[in-house]
């Protein structure tokens, strides 16, 4: 609030993005994730002109995203190829950045790289760039399956120069603010996104069973029971997973051990949901759904691209294997 936001939590958070994606999953994404490089920007310590930073954040003038993934890493995000290298007083590093969110518009990105002399990629750093800074260039647009509205597109960073007082994390203490910070908002964000597609999709079905029929007999799409069954299982489906984010929210605001194992699962569960309950809306739907004629193609190109954003679905699967039994995750 100091800053000129409302100052509320990930209860609201979750609320506002799954609003947004009920209207448009690509806006959702760029929210999310800029909430998730603003949440990273406010835990640093040492970064110049931070405070400036999050009051233009909260005015709306300054749009921040993510730039954690590269064409070396892949989806082990936590795991970055680039490094960081000593030279002067600063830092200088080049890097593939891919899937950054909002490239072309982002005012700036959080981003991390090996510290220098890393033993091993874990030994991370994270640190704030500049959309203008010298060496920045964003890489083409993007054209993909869904979310075909959020801009992710690969940014290169060649020889940029990255001042300590520019670093968001201490050097390889990158791996804190990523599992404590962003990883959990990140988490929460896309799985309240997800479930936001998923109640879009049961709207519109409900809708077009109700409002669609048959003139030879005068009867509703809803008169069939094997509609009203796919239905109901969408329902079902949606507030299964809804239920679950509200419950590790509940967790976050008491926090225990098992907080991040419910983190963990609310985000894959919603996942699923929205795979499976736009898919059922598309077999419900029929042709109508396929020719685009209700909005619900979009929603189920869309619910597709959680499946691959990193952490993945076989990412989070193992991870929750290994909390359960013991292990660590990295």
């Amino acid at each position: 609030m100091e800053f000129g936001g409302k100052g509320e939590g990930m209860r609201a958070f979750a609320g506002v993005v799954e609003e947004l994606a009920g209207a448009c999953g690509s806006t959702a994404m760029v929210y999310v994730m800029h909430v998730c490089a603003a949440q990273a920007i406010a835990a640093a310590s040492g970064l110049a002109n931070r405070d400036g930073i999050l009051t233009d954040i909260a005015a709306g003038k300054h749009l921040s995203t993510l730039a954690f993934s590269e064409a070396g890493s892949r989806s082990q995000f936590w795991a970055p190829v680039s490094k960081l290298e000593e030279r002067n007083g600063h830092f200088v590093t080049s890097a593939a950045k891919s899937w950054v969110t909002a490239a072309g518009h982002a005012d700036s990105y959080v981003s991390t790289a090996q510290m220098p002399n890393a033993l091993s990629p874990l030994q991370s750093t994270v640190y704030l760039v500049t959309a203008k800074a010298d060496g920045v260039r964003v890489n083409g647009t993007f054209n993909g399956l869904g979310l075909r509205g959020n801009d992710s597109a690969p940014v290169s960073l060649d020889q940029i120069t990255v001042g300590k007082d520019a670093l968001i994390s201490q050097p390889g203490e990158g791996p804190k603010i990523i599992l404590e910070v962003v990883l959990p908002w990140f988490a929460i964000g896309t799985a309240a996104m997800a479930n936001g597609l998923c109640g879009a999709a049961v709207k519109r079905t409900a809708e077009h069973l109700t409002g669609t029929g048959f003139e030879h007999d005068h009867s509703k799409l809803r008169d069939l029971p094997i509609l009203r069954a796919r239905l109901a299982e969408m329902s079902v489906r949606t507030e299964q997973s809804r239920s679950l984010l509200g419950h590790t929210l509940d967790q976050i605001e008491s926090p225990s051990e098992i907080t991040p194992l419910f983190v963990l699962q609310s985000r894959l569960a919603a996942l699923q949901a929205a795979v499976d309950v736009t898919d059922l809306a598309m077999k419900a739907c029929g042709g109508a759904a396929f020719s685009r004629q209700v909005g619900i193609e979009r929603l189920f190109r869309d619910a597709r691209a959680g499946w691959v954003m990193a952490p993945t679905v076989d990412h989070l699967n193992d991870f929750i294997g290994k909390a359960l039994t013991g292990l660590p995750l990295f």
